[in-house]
């Protein structure tokens, strides 16, 4: 499955190698929902991969994909 550009991974768990809390917009997410830092993200960035779960919490909002996620998680 090829990435949906749709930015919950970047909101809504937490980096901690960036110092960023789950749930909140990491600090490198453009309003494009690009990464600013792509070609030097952590490695805990580049290990992210689409999967079942992107369809699992698709929505029309990064606000209701990220409390779909955090939900799926007990986050």
């Amino acid at each position: 499955m090829e990435c949906r550009r749709c930015g919950t991974c970047c909101v809504a768990p937490d980096i901690s190698t960036l110092g960023k809390p789950a749930g909140e917009r990491c600090v490198h997410l453009d309003d494009g929902l690009g990464c600013r830092i792509y070609d030097e993200r952590p490695a805990v960035c580049r290990g992210y991969r689409p999967d079942a779960i992107c369809q699992e919490i698709a929505a029309p909002t990064l606000e209701t994909r990220v409390a779909r996620y955090r939900e799926l998680f007990g986050v």
